[in-house]
């Protein structure tokens, strides 16, 4: 197992959109070197990577596959994956494909000049969407060398940020390939640089650069020259067109029309010396003789795999790379720690960043997925089958700690190891460092992922980041009750199955399935009854999250902030005894600073937790570097503060003077942060009362404490500090005791009250509240009553507190003006000029917002941009297509929340709107009232509606003649 071994293997996914021909191009690259596994002549019509009869029946991939193909003297495991994931994060190194180059020719009728503008656009477009990612990578780069010492700013560091400036994708450099999987063909620049070399006498580099881009052939000098050689009235084309497409023109046209002229096929096969069958070239049928000629002119193996081996990384060369997204650095807060243990985890490190293959290094293994297999398909082995035992596998694993405390280790016997090959297995013997395999026997050990290790001291892989979460949900039963328990082995099973399931039980007790689409969610839904649990299912209808807030504009930020500090506006409630006094106060937090703490519940729950080892990962899922100097807790604060100066910025472009003091009320409340809700770290903030507001008639005030400000780092320990000597040499011991013990009770009544709104029992959403709860003195102060205060204060009054501050909060909420919060989708559907009409009726029906609308360069059809409610956007695809014929497509994207402007409490009071809507008794419900009313149902919660029981029907009497 050399390490010239390692360095011949290629690991490669294709990733693309539905019908963007994914796997058709793997067929004809598994028929060409997938080992007599396929026939050519079945490339692209049998569907190889689509094993599943749903797969077939819809033409779709919906479950990723893996094969091992031999190109030449490399082994290129390819992947062919039914979902984008995302590669700029997991840091793999991309090359473009363009595919069905024939619609250029046969369908859009385009010429070889329009179709090269064409290319050269797509190819623009993509790398501008390449360069978005890289921009913000650039700028933290810049800033990390600008901020190190003068003398650290080398060559090297400059030249790796020039780098950085270039293209992704580049014809030129062989990166691009240009294919026609249906046809079985496809090219790189370098095919065709090769072939004009000799004929033009050029070197084959000086055309790979010449044949992309403004680059022209001048016949009378033979000289590759520039737009300014050219005469300004000549009609040059670039040498792109002339010597690449214009012939791939005159082939087709030669085949496919009436009137080609024939002459042209018998040239290249002539020019090219292809053997091509008599049989085929007599065929009557064009297409069948056009594909014969095209795939032995232009292998579509030949470029795609040349492409894979000279472009893609091997894995010695692609994990250093990669390692500090697989392995990143921990950083070690505990001094007592064995050096030999984290010396050892240090080399396993560094075995896994060179792909060190000799029998001296540790075993390392990422399982990224688990494959349910029947029994019956697995391979049957022999006695030397069992091989590899006395693995250890790891999930959350911290080598520094004690055996005796790790609760996430387990040592399991690996039984076979298999290559896969599209459905089937293929049994080995062992595999060298690189490759990609399957293992049979973890799982009883296995969730969903993990890391297999020969040795205990390693550090796990970081999980794999996702593009987007499991957001359509529904409750399933079974039809009969008595097969709950296979239901809950099947839920078992499909969770560990399938890395994109979810499955959880609700509150109400119900078991929840939860999906990335209505496709994802039917191909789940039909595993369960036929696979894993075998028993008929009870299916609900999608379960819609939504959130509650409060009216609020941004340019009204200072007039909130003062009604919110002074004492008037507020909602007060009492305890049962009388002894606890609870005033509540409510604002709408900036929208941003809502945004960055809901996208940071990871970090947060690790900084609020003390998990500060676990942070910089749960950073690196939304900033793409983080410097060696700058700990997760200064990057979040950074973000906190620029999130408020966007918003104030934003909020009041016209008054800096209110912007600037907006601003500076906000950083004083950022001192006073007690705690996030819910669950610890939602998007709403409960701050400590204001000290000053204490009253003189002998109540006490909890004071709390600024603990999440604290941990932040965006408080000190003075102000806490302070307020205790204030208080306790003011108040006695025994009631600013009683008093600092209930703090968890007010602290736990605010994670109630933001974990169920007032409008439909959902979760709150940017809200910013002030408690001020203020406790009386007990009448009986001595002797026999000690014992029952005791018993009040833990069994009592506790409680109290609790729903005091949880009906406080939500009736405050119900003051300040609810609104619904919902779930958005981004969409962008692509739909030809005739159908623009009734795709706008779908999505005036579905309550769509149209951004923008613009027509694509070079052809008939628009390109529409619309936020889509989440709620409405089921069966939204399937809508589209029956109304347009097919002829329009949309990709939706969960993008934002955004609050509904209708008041769901809403009765017309003036004149016009008692005019317009009539009175109250008639007024419909709206859309927010309509959803809430949906929500309360579906929880059995009471609904204010009328319903008529016996209504007058009209009656036919028969007459008896």
């Amino acid at each position: 197992m050399s390490d010239s071994d390692t360095r011949k293997i290629r690991n490669i996914c294709i990733l693309a959109h539905v019908d963007h021909g994914k796997t058709t191009l793997a067929d004809h690259l598994i028929a060409a070197t997938g080992g007599g596994v396929l026939h050519p002549k079945l490339a692209g019509k049998l569907r190889f990577m689509d094993y599943l009869d749903e797969e077939q029946r819809r033409a779709i991939t919906m479950k990723s596959s893996s094969i091992a193909l031999h190109y030449k003297d490399y082994e290129i495991n390819l992947i062919d994956s039914p979902v984008l994931r995302q590669s700029w994060i997991e840091k793999v190194t991309p090359c473009l494909v363009l595919n069905k180059i024939d619609r250029l020719i046969c369908e859009l009728k385009l010429s070889p000049m329009e179709a090269y503008n064409r290319l050269l656009r797509i190819v623009l477009e993509v790398n501008g969407i390449m360069s978005t990612y890289k921009s913000e990578k650039y700028l933290s780069d810049v800033d990390s060398l600008l901020a190190g010492p003068a003398g650290e700013v080398c060559d090297e560091n400059l030249e790796s940020i020039e780098d950085d400036e270039e293209d992704t994708f580049q014809p030129q450099k062989g990166n691009v390939a240009f294919v026609c999987a249906l046809d079985g063909w496809g090219f790189t620049i370098n095919e065709f640089a090769n072939f004009y070399a000799s004929k033009l006498g050029a070197s084959t580099s000086a055309l790979q650069k010449a044949l992309w881009g403004p680059r022209y052939f001048n016949p009378k000098t033979k000289m590759i020259v520039g737009k300014k050689g050219i005469g300004g009235g000549s009609k040059a084309r670039p040498m792109f067109v002339q010597f690449v497409l214009e012939p791939l023109w005159q082939v087709y046209h030669a085949a496919l029309e009436p009137d080609g002229d024939k002459g042209t096929l018998g040239k290249v096969i002539k020019s090219f010396n292809l053997s091509i069958p008599p049989r085929e070239l007599q065929n009557k049928d064009p297409k069948i003789l056009l594909q014969a000629v095209m795939s032995k002119w232009l292998p579509l193996s030949d470029a795609v795999l040349s492409m894979v081996v000279k472009c893609m990384p091997d894995p010695v060369s692609a994990q250093s790379l990669r390692i500090s997204r697989l392995l990143p650095k921990r950083e070690i807060l505990d001094k007592g720690a064995d050096s030999n243990v984290f010396a050892e985890a240090d080399l396993v490190r560094k075995s896994v960043e060179a792909c060190d293959s000799s029998p001296e290094a540790p075993c390392i293994a990422f399982v990224s997925k688990m494959f349910a297999v029947p029994t019956k398909m697995l391979p049957q082995r022999g006695p030397q089958g069992e091989i590899l035992n006395n693995f250890t596998e790891e999930a959350l694993y911290d080598p520094l700690r004690g055996e005796s405390m790790q609760k996430h280790v387990q040592e399991a016997e690996l039984h076979s190891l298999y290559l896969m090959m599209g459905q089937g297995l293929k049994p080995v013997t062992c595999a060298r460092a690189g490759n990609i395999l399957a293992i049979r026997g973890l799982g009883q050990h296995i969730l969903k992922s993990a890391t297999l290790s020969s040795t205990m001291n390693c550090w796990p892989f970081s999980s794999m980041a996702f593009q987007v979460a499991p957001t359509l949900r529904v409750a399933i039963e079974p039809s009969d009750p008595a097969d709950m328990g296979a239901l809950m082995k099947g839920l078992r099973l499909l969770n560990r199955a399938d890395p994109f399931v979810e499955v959880t039980v609700s509150s109400r007790g119900e078991h929840v399935l939860a999906a990335a689409g209505e496709v994802h969610l039917e191909r789940c839904i039909k595993d369960l009854k036929d696979r894993f649990a075998k028993v008929s299912l009870e299916v609900s209808p999608p379960l819609v999250s939504f959130k509650e807030t409060i009216e609020g504009d941004i340019s009204n930020t200072l007039e909130d902030l003062k009604l919110f500090s002074s004492g008037s506006d507020y909602v007060e409630k009492m305890t049962s005894n009388g002894r606890c006094t609870i005033r509540v106060k409510v604002m709408k937090l900036p929208p941003m600073l809502t945004k960055v703490l809901d996208e940071s519940a990871d970090l947060l729950s690790d900084i609020i937790g003390g998990k500060l080892g676990q942070s910089a990962k749960s950073l690196e899922m939304h900033t793409s570097s983080l410097t060696e100097n700058e700990s997760p807790i200064e990057v979040l604060r950074k973000r906190i503060f620029d999130a408020l100066e966007s918003d104030f910025l934003c909020g009041n472009e016209n008054d800096k003077d209110q912007a600037e003091k907006s601003k500076g009320k906000w950083f004083k409340y950022l001192r006073r942060i007690w705690a996030l809700g819910p669950r610890q770290v939602g998007p709403n903030i409960l701050f400590t009362p204001d000290y000053e507001m204490e009253n003189d008639d002998g109540t006490i005030l909890i004071h709390g404490s600024p603990y999440v400000s604290l941990r932040l780092g965006l408080a000190d320990n003075s102000s806490a500090n302070d307020i205790v000597a204030i208080t306790s040499s003011e108040l006695t011991q025994t009631i600013y005791g009683e008093a600092e013990s209930l703090e968890s009770s007010l602290m736990s009544g605010f994670q109630l009250s933001t974990a169920a709104g007032p409008l439909c029992d959902e979760p709150m959403w940017g809200l910013a509240f002030v408690v001020e709860a203020y406790i009386s003195p007990s009448i009986v102060q001595a002797g026999d009553s000690e014992p029952n205060q005791l018993s009040e204060q833990y069994g009592l009054l506790t409680g109290q507190i609790m729903t005091a501050v949880k009906e406080a909060c939500r009736g405050a909420v119900l003051q300040r003006k609810p609104r619904l919060v919902e779930a958005m989708y981004f969409c962008e559907l692509n739909t030809p000029t005739e159908y623009l009409g009734p795709m706008y009726a779908v999505l005036a029906r579905r309550r769509a917002r149209v951004l923008k609308e613009e027509m694509q360069e070079g052809s008939s059809l628009f390109t529409v941009h619309a936020y889509v409610p989440v709620s409405e956007s089921f069966g939204f695809a399937d809508e589209l297509r029956r109304w347009t014929s097919g002829a329009s497509s949309a990709l939706l994207v969960l993008s934002h929340w955004e609050a509904l402007p209708d008041d769901p409490f809403f009765v017309p009071k003036t004149e016009e709107e008692i005019e317009e809507f009539g009175d109250g008794a008639s007024v419909l419900p709206n859309t927010a009232r309509k959803l809430i009313n949906a929500v309360r149902r579906r929880k059995g919660l009471p609904v204010d509606e009328k319903v008529i029981q016996h209504a007058t029907k009209q009656r036919t009497l028969a007459r008896k003649v």
